[in-house]
């Protein structure tokens, strides 16, 4: 915290740099007027003239100061000058010397039009000169001297982001990284020099550049990498026995962090690829700011990513439902720090407590709703029927209907890839939930449905799994060598629910593009290798066999339904068969009965009959009597 004398001596040192400042600017508007004038009649000023240059001087002086405080080039700190602030100093210097050239021709001053000119010239010059010196000698100073713990270091990457981490490392005395050359895959970049520093040879030539200049550390400065530029990065290193780390992807950067700040390891999201998400942000903010948006499961992993995004559109609110009491506790703690701006209110709850829910909407009554709450495991889910359906089906009933009894106006529910042909108990549960939110479109709202596959990090995800299975020694257990997945990041999955809810008009399936579906197993490599090990030699990969209700390939979209494209490159429009709500209800009712009898064999032929494309791995009504024998 500042103390009031703190303060107080921060701006009396803020007004002695101001009179330092202007002091300095006023030097350089003489001394130019001056030696413009002596330009002029070869340094030798007529004395006729002599008058001419005091009146010159009485003008130039106080107008282009004005003109300096008008546009702020006072408050710009010259050691830290860039392109635009020399855009700005020309545009100030330009109003300047065209306001005072007004003035003195109305005053008939006597000034020759030349000296006009030149003077024009070497203000501009002497000013922009005392700047780019300020730059360069705080630059000389701050210069780190080299030290025995720093790392020889190269960057890959000798593009923009590469020169900004470098300039970022030079200006950080804490950062221990000693810069010695780039690496760039771009033959034309071959040999050029970038601050001081050159480019020493392509990735391919890292096994021989390492040793030959005593290399500790490689860091990749590519944020706009693929997956398999990264994945040829990292085998290029592994192959020189070198370290690595990276800075982020583009969707992840930090505005104002600085690259060097954020330089962090290399993790399997990086192996997806880094392009990055297109968003309408103004669509976006449109559909969130100065509203009250509601999230179901918040604490989750996709619940808890929703809420940091929307948060950066300003919404008046953001009231986070969760059943779950501690990770309810931290996500408050985070967004507390991170966006102190936004009101934030945590809500203990559960989607199936349907009174509990219609108590939280009319307390701060929704105009967004985000519907992330669900049972995700697919093998537990196969054992736990009932429980699958009153969470995922009848829970999201409960929060559809709260949202329509309070007007909410938007409601997006967060749905799977299992819901195609589903051959789990947790895709078809998912299905009749697409189903019923599209039957119970308001008037004058929009309610949709976003698939997509697999989120790398969450809590659903295979990938914490394998870390742990790698950090006991392995083996790492994958079910089958064929079995694939479609994989995003959580930021990019979050961005295009924000993007799509943004898009609808109401009743949509959307589906985002996930890319190609990655192996399995593939993904188990990458880990061991991410890990600094060698698959097969330092840790085994096990087949264990296909589990209930898994499929191995998964779908996005099935025969019956429409594939429509919108305006946004990886979000599609899935138009299928929409069943009347008197026929969903009637269906809903007998669901229901068969759940408060616990009428296990009676629970599979209702979800085909709801689901008619829903094709049981197995019956799972007979884990279901075992576990409430």
């Amino acid at each position: 915290m500042f103390s009031s004398a703190n303060l107080s001596s921060g701006v009396r040192v803020g007004k002695a740099r101001l009179f330092v400042v202007y002091l300095i600017e006023t030097m350089i508007i003489a001394v130019a007027g001056i030696i413009a004038f002596g330009l002029r009649f070869d340094l030798n000023v007529p004395a006729v003239y002599l008058p001419a240059l005091r009146t010159a001087l009485l003008v130039w002086i106080p107008v282009k100061l004005i003109s300096f405080r008008i546009l702020g080039l006072d408050k710009r700190w010259a050691r830290y000058a860039s392109m635009p602030d020399l855009l700005r100093l020309a545009a100030c210097n330009l109003i300047g010397s065209s306001v005072a050239l007004a003035i003195l021709v109305l005053m008939r001053s006597g000034v020759p039009r030349t000296v006009y000119a030149i003077d024009f010239l070497l203000c501009i010059t002497f000013v922009t000169g005392t700047r780019v010196g300020a730059r360069l000698l705080s630059e000389m100073v701050r210069a780190r001297p080299l030290v025995e713990d720093q790392k020889r270091t190269l960057i890959y990457g000798a593009g923009d982001a590469g020169s900004m981490l470098l300039r970022d490392i030079r200006k950080n005395p804490a950062l221990k990284y000693n810069v010695c050359g780039f690496l760039d895959d771009d033959p034309r970049k071959y040999s050029l020099v970038l601050h001081d520093v050159r480019v020493l040879g392509s990735g391919d030539e890292l096994i021989s550049i390492a040793p030959k200049h005593r290399v500790d550390l490689v860091l990749i400065a590519i944020p706009a990498a693929t997956g398999s530029q990264m994945k040829a990065i990292l085998e290029r290193c592994t192959a020189a026995g070198v370290p690595y780390k990276t800075v982020p992807g583009l969707a992840e950067l930090i505005d104002g962090g600085g690259l060097a700040r954020q330089i962090r390891n290399v993790a399997v999201e990086d192996l997806l690829g880094r392009i990055p998400v297109n968003l309408d942000l103004e669509q976006i903010s449109a559909g969130i700011e100065g509203r009250v948006v509601l999230i179901t499961g918040a604490a989750g992993s996709i619940g808890s990513e929703l809420c940091r995004q929307i948060a950066r559109f300003r919404p008046s609110s953001i009231v986070a439902f969760e059943i779950a009491e501690s990770p309810l506790f931290h996500l408050e703690r985070q967004l507390a720090r991170a966006f102190p701006e936004i009101c934030f209110h945590a809500e203990i709850g559960s989607i199936q407590d349907p009174a509990r829910l219609k108590e939280v909407f009319d307390r701060h009554r929704p105009a967004v709703v985000y519907h992330a709450a669900a049972y995700k495991h697919v093998p537990l889910m196969e054992s736990h029927i009932f429980e699958a359906i009153q969470n995922n089906v009848f829970g999201t009933l409960n929060v559809v209907d709260a949202a329509r009894e309070f007007g909410v106006a938007e409601f997006v529910m967060i749905s799977s890839d299992k819901a195609v042909r589903p051959t789990s108990v947790m895709g078809a549960t998912k299905r009749i939930a697409e189903l019923l939110v599209r039957s119970l479109q308001p008037d004058n709202s929009r309610y949709v449905s976003v698939r997509f596959g697999n989120v790398l990090g969450s809590n659903g995800s295979v990938v914490p799994i394998f870390k742990e299975q790698i950090a006991q020694g392995g083996p790492i257990t994958v079910t089958h060598p064929e079995m694939r997945r479609y994989f995003m990041t959580i930021p990019e999955a979050c961005q295009l629910v924000l993007q799509a809810a943004a898009m609808g008009h109401g009743g949509e399936i959307f589906v985002l593009d996930m890319g190609e579906p990655v192996k399995i197993v593939d993904l188990a490599r990458n880990l061991i290798l991410l890990s600094g090990l060698k698959p097969e030699q330092d840790i085994r990969i096990e087949f264990t066999g296909v589990r209930p209700g898994e499929k191995l390939f998964e779908e996005v979209n099935a025969d019956h339904e429409d594939l429509l494209d919108t305006h946004h490159e990886k979000i599609r429009i899935f138009e299928g068969t929409t069943k009347p709500w008197h026929e969903i209800d009637r269906q809903l009712n007998r669901l229901r009965g068969h759940c408060a009898s616990r009428d296990a064999g009676e629970l599979v032929p209702m979800l085909e009959e709801m689901v008619p494309e829903y094709r049981a791995s197995k019956d799972p009504s007979r884990s279901v009597v075992r576990n409430t024998a």
